[in-house]
């Protein structure tokens, strides 16, 4: 199973729609330099495909591009939401091991608020940073066990 990066965003503050930024650092243990999310934690990163984010597009909800889930890797062409916890991948130069699939949406989330839906609670996965390094758009996915 193979995947492209298609952006990848980062935010200061929890809660808040991720900007899309050139590229970014993955630091070891710690997720990604300068978001707020980042830490000694088991979700350091959040990633979510596009695939997703156009089922929600097609409920009419208007608006919607990367970042708007408040993830931090937008994914394509790779179905994440469907390998198991513990799964590690390669994104870039880096690896990641997928530790939660799916996630409860906490009330006044700033995503719910601005889309009025969410579908992170489902198909966003969250990741720990197994070996850093520096990811950017048209970098490569792959499984690398499952």
């Amino acid at each position: 199973m193979t995947g492209t990066v298609i952006a990848v965003n980062r935010s200061e503050k929890k809660g808040q729609i991720k900007k899309p930024i050139e590229k970014v650092n993955l630091i070891k243990d710690f997720g990604l330099e300068g978001d707020a999310h980042a830490g000694k934690w088991h979700r350091q990163v959040s990633i979510l495909a596009q695939e997703s984010i156009d089922k929600m597009k097609a409920l009419g909800i208007e608006g919607l591009c990367t970042g708007k889930f408040a993830e931090n890797i937008t994914t394509q062409g790779i179905k994440l939401h469907t390998v198991g916890v513990g799964t590690r991948i390669k994104v870039g130069e880096t690896v990641l091991e997928i530790s939660q699939i799916g996630k409860e949406c906490h009330l006044g989330c700033e995503v719910f608020k601005q889309v009025g839906a969410c579908i992170m609670p489902t198909e966003g996965i969250f990741a720990k940073v197994v070996q850093g390094g520096t990811i950017k758009p048209g970098d490569g996915i792959e499984v690398l066990q499952d």
